[in-house]
């Protein structure tokens, strides 16, 4: 784009001829196939006050060199130094990749301080930390090698690296933990080892697999890069279950007794209070809090289903779109470029659509493309830049032949942007309006181009919502039944999931769309959220839901087979569990939001709604509203019919069949073992 100052016109000289010398330069860019001067193409505005000009490339977009744009940009210094405003903008700008910088970051040093607070020992978090960047490590090389087989999208490596990051830090979080508790109770060290894998290590299985069968079903969907995004982050998740289920119990043979937490310590009180609980007086916080929403449950779950409801009231109005230069922050010349071009030719012309050609007869072709434009244009008027006829919302249409004569290309500009349900309306009737021309003309007609794809996919997507979801809950339903051996528990986990993602949604809306907090949080526009958002966080929050029902709900089953009262079992479950939930909730949490420091609007809204949908789910269903409906069901909720009691195979995820008192192996005193 190329503006003359308010009053001037491209068309004087100076401005010409700089033009042109810009023109020249960017024909020199490597990888620069041709390019049309405003000049010669008339592309100039109503005013004269503007210029379009058309840099071809002769590569597919993935092939673009890196500093290919960054050169087309420096070749404005001409028109600039002449005055003129200059924006270099299109489709090849949405081809850049993600990159992560050190902000990125920051919730793994957040990871580290839950950690150590959490174990209250630095080898504790250190070997926590490490055996997740192990795992995240060798997980983004598969994917990375993948990337000579398939093509990966720019945001399937980010996707990646975020999901597995967190669930590498949780997994090994979970099952360290419980060998620590273990250790404490004076549990010889490789007795331990194998107890927390029989038992936290079984959850982290199954936990996993909820993750891995929720992303890869998004293949459901059959859109082969969202396919890609799925498969490739679920095999960073199974590398992270991987490396918790083998690196780090052979870490925890090295450490022996150095990971038993030191006499006086506060991990060694709070084991010690912990003890003291069994009597129902004092108590962790997760104890207490447990005890308080039990005491009166149904006033808990109404109150929990009143605010996670206001939460996910914007939830309705969720727009969907796959995102355009309009998405990009203000300061980008792809954004400007885009702003000029809706200002100065409407904005119709950021988003052009193409009509294909073909069969036709050489001897009739003139005539045939006539016919196909009028007919979605429509005819000249005596005033100039007017028609009459062709279709409603379209501004102009324009052909070009290819060589041949038995095709051609046939341009159509909407008189609104790509994103506008106008636009939606035009792409429909135009489809509707091929089958006419076809017989008309005798020639195959199909409406493409970068608008049309995306409005296809935004289609495809919102049709596939339904059958994924169908097929990855009953999946995981499956799987939670043969967990529990409950019919009850697996229910209220897909409810209560269903519940935090229309609150994330909700919350999703409301900065995206509505614009709250959309400064603090560097949203560079409002308006529709990437039309895959949707089932993406349905699959990663459906996972991540799971992971804290399965470590939450596992530890008050093994009370409950053990035994414990069902309302007691509640309570006990949630004083050994709640900690390590907590803690890695708020793991994800920083992890998540760490992310939203990325420019890219597309990894920054999954980011966000990743971030409330954990918090969310963690804090207001899985620690408030899971204990207060077990206690309302009581017996009820580990009802199991006895037909399907036989026909189930016994996983005993809690390690009901391990025996009561630990094997020791080894003759210590914990009380001055060494951390």
């Amino acid at each position: 784009m190329f503006v003359a100052p308010e009053g001037q016109a491209v068309t004087d000289p100076a401005f010409t001829a700089a033009i042109e010398q810009t023109l020249a330069a960017a024909a020199e860019v490597d990888q620069v196939g041709t390019v049309l001067s405003p000049f010669d193409t008339l592309s100039l505005s109503a005013d004269g006050r503007a210029a379009l000009a058309q840099v071809r490339f002769d590569v597919s977009p993935e092939l673009l060199a890196d500093d290919a744009l960054d050169a087309l940009v420096t070749t404005t210094e001409p028109a600039e130094e002449a005055g003129l405003e200059t924006a270099v903008g299109g489709d090849a700008f949405g081809t850049t990749g993600v990159e992560v910088g050190p902000l990125e970051f920051v919730g793994v040093g957040v990871a580290v301080l839950v950690l150590v607070l959490t174990f209250g020992s630095l080898l504790a978090a250190g070997m926590n930390l490490g055996i997740a960047l192990t795992g995240i490590a060798v997980g983004m090389g598969g994917l990375l090698l993948t990337s000579n087989l398939v093509t990966l999208s720019s945001t399937a490596p980010t996707l990646a690296l975020m999901i597995g990051l967190a669930v590498g830090i949780d997994y090994t979080l979970f099952i360290l933990s419980r060998h620590r508790t273990q250790l404490a109770g004076g549990m010889a060290p490789l007795e331990s080892a194998a107890r927390a894998v029989g038992t936290a290590g079984s959850a982290v299985v199954f936990a996993g697999l909820t993750v891995i069968i929720a992303l890869s079903g998004l293949a459901v969907v059959g859109i082969p890069f969202l396919t890609v995004m799925g498969i490739g982050a679920a095999g960073t998740v199974a590398v992270a279950v991987l490396v918790a289920l083998t690196l780090l119990p052979a870490l925890l043979g090295f450490a022996g007794e150095r990971l038993v937490p030191k006499a006086g310590s506060r991990a060694a009180r709070r084991e010690e209070a912990d003890a003291r609980e069994s009597s129902g007086v004092g108590g962790s916080m997760g104890a207490r809090w447990t005890r308080l929403i039990t005491r009166r449950p149904l006033v808990t779950v109404l109150a929990a289903l009143a605010g996670l409801l206001v939460l996910a009231l914007p939830a309705p109005q969720l727009e969907l779109a796959l995102p355009d230069n309009s998405a990009a922050a203000e300061d980008t010349p792809q954004r400007q470029a885009y702003d000029l071009v809706s200002e100065f030719f409407g904005p119709g012309v950021n988003g052009p659509l193409v009509v294909l050609v073909e069969g036709l007869d050489p001897a009739t072709a003139e005539g045939a493309l006539g016919d196909v434009v009028g007919a979605i244009a429509g005819t000249p008027t005596a005033t100039p830049g007017e028609f009459e006829g062709g279709l409603d919302g379209v501004r102009f249409a324009s052909p070009t032949p290819l060589p041949g004569g038995t095709a051609a290309i046939v341009s159509v500009i909407p008189e609104t942007g790509p994103q506008d349900e106008a636009t939606h309306d035009v792409v429909a009737e135009l489809r509707a309006l091929a089958g006419d021309l076809e017989e008309r003309t005798g020639a195959e007609l199909a409406v493409t181009g970068q608008t049309a794809v995306a409005i296809d996919i935004s289609d495809r997507l919102a049709g596939a919502l339904l059958p994924f979801a169908l097929v990855v809950v009953g999946l995981a339903l499956v799987l939670l039944l043969l967990v529990f051996r409950s019919v009850l528990v697996p229910i209220k986990a897909t409810v209560g999931f269903l519940l935090s993602v229309a609150a994330s949604f909700g919350a999703v809306v409301a900065v995206f769309q509505w614009g709250w907090l959309s400064d603090a949080l560097g949203v560079p526009t409002t308006g529709p959220v990437i039309s895959f958002l949707p089932i993406m966080l349905m699959a990663i929050l459906f996972g991540l839901a799971m992971d804290y029902e399965v470590f939450l709900v596992s530890r008050m089953r093994e009370e409950f087979v053990h035994g414990a009262a069902p309302r007691d079992a509640v309570v006990t479950g949630a004083r050994h569990a709640s900690r390590v939930v907590v803690a890695a909730a708020l793991i994800m949490f920083s992890v998540f939001a760490s992310f939203v420091t990325i420019d890219d609007v597309t990894v920054k809204a999954i980011a966000f709604g990743l971030a409330v949908g954990v918090l969310v789910d963690a804090f207001l269903v899985r620690m408030t509203l899971v204990p207060a409906v077990l206690a309302l069901l009581g017996r009820a909720a580990w009802w199991l019919p006895a037909w399907l009691d036989r026909l189930l195979p016994d996983l005993d995820v809690e390690g009901a069949a391990l025996a009561d008192g630990p094997v020791p192996t080894t003759t210590r005193e914990p009380a001055t073992a060494s951390r």
